[in-house]
């Protein structure tokens, strides 16, 4: 079997149809087993090479017993669970490529593999981040989205759903280069200004007011920077590609142009660093966005009518993708709903979702790659 038709073969059946999956057909135990088996695998990878594939922060967490033991279960689940794909589903190729895996990750050492070489301290992929990173969101917001949908007709692998991964997997990886270009301006800013007294005064204020400036202040910052992304023709077609997604769930808010990346985070970080807030209301509100700005895009139908007047909720963001012409340039806020009331954006119709997502006539190509370099194509 050629590597095409291989990968043919396992998009077949990870995208088969409904009456093909259901309870006892063995395409759960398959999925599931793949997925913890490409996760092991991943895992057993960064942990052998950590100066290359680890992410800093995360490398204590490598040699921790609780680690070590939850990424045995974890190659082991994915064993188990591939034995049972392999017994009741006659197409075995989730089972199969699990074992392959599992059987890789063991002959690199398992879950007592050793690191090859010293720890060292430049420049590094975040292939552990990005397991971590899909694990946390997928075991989430993946039951959320079974449990309650929006679009109950919509799969977990919907179409693109390879692109947005890819995507996720993109931005982990360079989670280094993300952090210090997106955060070096503000620190530049800041050492070109004298606000010691500010920043003093900023410091010493109660932890959960400094949260709640920050979310507004950014919000703020955050609401401009997006509007312009959809008002000036260049920056739109670095945006475009994050409203190409035709369908809306836990992956498609990770779909964002390289260069809008750095220049939304390079300027919306730049109250919180300039002004001085202290580094735990920082990584609190970094951790509150990781997690808001994925369920914003989640195919869940909760509609919040109470706590939906004043925060951003998935019907509003999800009007703000909505394919229909009155959901054009409305609702660019993050956060705070009130935002878009006061500078005339707001469009929430009572009880209604959009019918559909992405842009008119769909200009924008499928593919990482291709989107990568759509920006840069002269416009026919």
């Amino acid at each position: 079997m050629s590597l095409s038709d291989f990968r043919r073969r396992l998009r077949a059946d990870l995208e088969s149809k409904p009456v093909e999956r259901g309870f006892g057909s063995g395409w759960i135990s398959g999925t599931l087993a793949l997925v913890l088996a490409v996760a092991g695998f991943f895992l057993v990878v960064s942990l052998r090479f950590p100066s290359l594939l680890a992410v800093a922060e995360l490398r204590a967490l490598h040699a921790q017993p609780l680690f070590r033991a939850a990424l045995h279960f974890l190659l082991l689940g994915a064993f188990m669970l591939a034995l049972f794909n392999l017994i009741l589903r006659p197409v075995k190729i989730l089972g199969f490529t699990a074992i392959g895996l599992v059987l890789m990750a063991e002959l690199l050492g398992g879950s007592h593999v050793a690191a090859a070489g010293e720890l060292g301290s430049g420049i590094y992929l975040g292939l552990d981040w990005f397991v971590l990173n899909v694990i946390m969101t997928g075991l989430l917001f993946v039951p959320l989205e079974r449990l309650f949908p929006n679009r109950a007709e919509q799969g977990i692998f919907r179409d693109e759903w390879r692109e947005d991964l890819f995507y996720y997997f993109i931005s982990s990886m360079l989670v280094q280069v993300l952090t210090f270009l997106t955060f070096q301006p503000a620190r530049l800013v800041t050492a070109s200004l004298s606000l010691t007294s500010v920043r003093e005064w900023v410091a010493a204020q109660p932890v959960v007011l400094q949260f709640f400036e920050v979310m507004f202040l950014t919000d703020l910052v955050q609401y401009w920077v997006h509007r312009a992304f959809h008002r000036i023709p260049f920056m739109w077609r670095f945006h475009a590609v994050h409203h190409s997604a035709r369908n809306m769930d836990w992956m498609a808010g990770a779909r964002m142009h390289f260069m809008e990346i750095l220049i939304l985070r390079g300027l919306t970080v730049m109250p919180m660093i300039v002004l001085g807030f202290r580094e735990p209301v920082i990584q609190a509100y970094v951790l509150m966005v990781y997690f808001h700005s994925t369920f914003i895009h989640a195919n869940v139908r909760w509609q919040f009518p109470l706590l939906g007047r004043f925060l951003v909720t998935p019907r509003f963001h999800h009007w703000h993708h909505g394919i229909e012409k009155e959901a054009i340039d409305v609702n660019f806020a993050i956060h705070f709903t009130f935002i878009d009331r006061v500078f005339g954006t707001l469009h929430l119709p009572e009880n209604k979702w959009p019918t559909g997502y992405g842009i008119g006539g769909h200009p924008v190509p499928v593919g990482y790659w291709k989107q990568f370099l759509y920006p840069f194509r002269k416009k026919r």
